[in-house]
């Protein structure tokens, strides 16, 4: 048997020879983990591995399932402490990589599959929770990336998986075999798709009777005959390529969203955790967003970093004193902790479930993350107030090492006599990278749409706000009867 991934270097290791079909800007790519547009992105999931090493009592934690301490990012929750640590994890890699390091949606997939597949085995009399942890006890052993695979095409949003003009639109089951399923579709925008080891397919919506062969989950290897991978673009991605560091702003860390297509891949009974089970989806998916959706204290780790980048600038402009800059460095860290605080207090909130793990408070999960679809625009506009307009003017590392442009922009362009020309636009190229180019996937629209769109969080802190108690508080303290 292979030997355990430890570190960062064995896990990159890890993902080469795979033979993986991918496609990026019309072409196929022979070894992702050499192309250059794609190796930041795993430069940032390496730091999982790396933080587990450096800092075990933050990034691992102690598995009942096998006995052992296990990355974090691969643990059952097993206490109100242990989804907490989840988020000043998250925090501390937004701090380190200032992008998506794209190891939640494994993280959240696996705690969320691990009580519905108990919920459904007490249901039914089906044996899915007990494949499940057989599953995941090996991927603990390994120390493997777990993606989770939820976001289907949609096709026609106003129509029903079954009743889509192309069946494809949502993964479903084309064929059930005496050694396992056949499953076939498409998984839209996935965080750190190529990047992982194994991903768990699941359901996307609620599902009606009429779906039932969309109602499956499962666990697929990255490399499994049928599957396909198309690269997402990012803005401003092919700066990597131009040479030099200082333009792509942020030249060792990314994100990494792609499209999984899914060809009739066959997978065996014991990776199947759901087959059929369609009252189930909509739990499913309930219990994965909460979650995901307080996850999203990332988004204050990486917030710090912006922060700290527009203090620099004004520093470096000599501007640092000013009462107006020193006023909207406060703005900014107020909105970053209050991401951060909603996610925390939800995690704090955590209850047990029927499994066993520990599943943290819905209705905070919902206020963290809609507030994350807000507050990083705004941090992203102070940023930017801050930096200043050469921000977006800069001419390229390669004008200000030419010998004769060079001299020029280095006399121009300076801010404080003690800082550098240089330190100065590095920069400013990481806020532009943060709220424009690369990384503004992550901490922006991803911000946005990841884990649901904004009414998708609305509707469910409507649904849980319990409006009829707060009714019934207000008459008490006014004096009317019930």
């Amino acid at each position: 048997m292979a030997e355990p991934i430890r570190t960062g270097d064995d896990y990159i290791e890890s993902l080469r020879n795979r033979n993986l079909t991918v496609f990026l800007m019309g072409e196929k790519v022979a070894e992702p983990v050499d192309h250059p547009v794609i190796r930041p992105s795993i430069n940032a999931l390496a730091a999982t591995y790396d933080l587990a090493v450096d800092q075990p009592d933050l990034a691992a934690a102690d598995s009942s399932i096998v006995d052992a301490p296990v990355n974090r990012f691969l643990h059952v929750t097993e206490s109100a402490d242990d989804v907490v640590a989840q988020n000043k994890m998250q925090r501390k890699l937004g701090q380190l990589t200032g992008t998506c390091f794209q190891r939640c949606v494994g993280m959240d997939a696996i705690n969320s599959t691990f009580s519905v597949t108990f919920d459904i085995d007490a249901e039914h009399g089906t044996a899915y929770h007990q494949r499940f942890t057989t599953w995941l006890a090996e991927m603990q052993r390994m120390n493997f990336v777990i993606g989770g695979a939820m976001t289907d095409p949609k096709g026609d949003r106003s129509k029903a998986p079954s009743e889509q003009a192309d069946p494809d639109m949502y993964v479903r089951v084309t064929e059930r075999r005496g050694d396992g399923i056949v499953i076939r579709g498409a998984k839209a925008h996935q965080t750190g798709a190529i990047n992982s080891h194994w991903f768990i397919v699941m359901p996307t919506i609620r599902l009606g009777e009429a779906d039932r062969d969309y109602a499956v989950t499962c666990a697929v290897p990255v490399e499994a005959p049928g599957l396909t991978y198309i690269y997402g673009r990012q803005s401003c991605d092919t700066r990597i390529l131009d040479g030099g560091e200082i333009d792509a702003g942020n030249a060792l860390y990314s994100g990494q969203e792609a499209m999984i297509i899914l060809d009739d891949v066959f997978v065996p009974w014991e990776h199947v955790f759901m087959d059929g089970e369609f009252e189930f989806a909509a739990t499913l998916v309930e219990r994965f967003t909460s979650y995901h959706r307080r996850s999203y204290v990332c988004k204050s780790g990486v917030g710090d970093v912006l922060i700290g980048a527009a203090a620099l600038a004004a520093e470096y402009n000599g501007v640092e004193t000013a009462s107006h800059i020193k006023d909207k460095l406060v703005e900014m860290n107020h909105l970053n902790e209050t991401i951060y605080g909603g996610g925390i207090a939800a995690s704090h909130e955590s209850f047990q479930t029927d499994a066993g793990n520990w599943e943290n408070d819905a209705l905070l999960a919902n206020v963290c993350k809609h507030n994350v679809t807000r507050f990083p625009y705004e941090l992203g506009r102070l940023a930017q107030d801050l930096a200043g307009g050469l921000m977006v003017t800069m001419p390229s590392q390669q004008d200000f090492e030419h010998p004769e442009a060079g001299p020029i922009l280095e006399k121009y362009l300076q801010g404080r006599s003690d800082v550098s020309t240089e330190d100065r636009m590095r920069v400013l190229r990481l806020i532009e990278n943060m709220t424009l180019g690369r990384n503004a996937v992550g901490y922006l629209t991803e911000s946005l749409h990841g884990a649901g769109s904004p009414q998708a969080q609305r509707i469910l802190i409507g649904r849980q706000s319990d409006m009829n108690k707060k009714k019934s508080l207000a008459k008490k303290l006014a004096g009317i009867g019930e």
